[in-house]
């Protein structure tokens, strides 16, 4: 909730490789937190709107399966246990260094990291090999480059969802990125093209005024 905090810590994530996006209420952090689209969540307890307590715990009965990190002010027993119990992974007592946040956002990486079938994806006849970076539909190997990669990983990531073109900027591109609405639809139809066309079934949707998604 303070914006001072909220500005150094979304600058050091970028810095440290992360994908980020700010929210700087407890309605609005659990309304992006029920997209299920964020491998993690770093939660303040003391959020205006909703306490994040009750925010992790509401994300948690949602079947929201994100890392929750808390943060809080409070270093008593019984408050890291109201965090835990509602569904943390872990906490941070203020005032924290930032180089302790993003180690122990590195610890809950690989502890709950994906394991090793995940590094294929699949989306009815499209398989998406992470390790050997190669995209396959049907008995086709599809060619393609670094950034069509990036962005159909991201799209089977959360098949079924409507990915705005803000959302896939900042998650494809990245947060200083200059990369325009025009590129995303670029590159969409560069992916269409090789996914989709000669098939009968396209897998690559668009939902106008909103988005993309994929699904069969």
């Amino acid at each position: 909730d303070d914006p001072g905090v909220a500005r150094v810590l979304d600058r050091a994530l970028w810095e440290a490789g992360h994908r980020v996006e700010l929210a700087h209420d407890g309605v609005n952090g659990l309304t992006r937190g029920e997209t299920g689209l964020y491998d993690l969540i770093v939660l303040d307890v003391l959020l205006p709107e909703l306490n994040g307590v009750e925010v992790c715990r509401q994300l948690r009965q949602t079947g929201i399966r994100s890392a929750i990190l808390m943060l809080t002010a409070r270093d008593t027993v019984l408050d890291r246990v109201r965090g835990l119990d509602a569904g943390a992974d872990d906490y941070v007592v203020k005032p924290f260094a930032v180089e302790e946040l993003l180690a122990r956002i590195r610890a809950l990486d690989r502890r709950v990291a994906h394991p090793a079938v995940d590094d294929l994806l699949h989306l009815g006849d499209l398989a998406l090999d992470l390790g050997q970076h190669e995209a396959r539909r049907g008995q086709r190997t599809i060619p393609l480059t670094a950034k069509e990669f990036a962005l159909l990983r991201y799209l089977m990531r959360h098949p079924g969802r409507v990915l705005t073109k803000e959302q896939i900027t900042d998650h494809v591109w990245g947060y200083d990125s200059e990369a325009t609405s025009n590129v995303v639809e670029i590159y969409i139809h560069y992916l269409r093209d090789k996914i989709d066309r000669g098939f009968t079934r396209p897998l690559i949707r668009t939902v106008r005024g909103a988005g993309y998604m994929m699904r069969e």
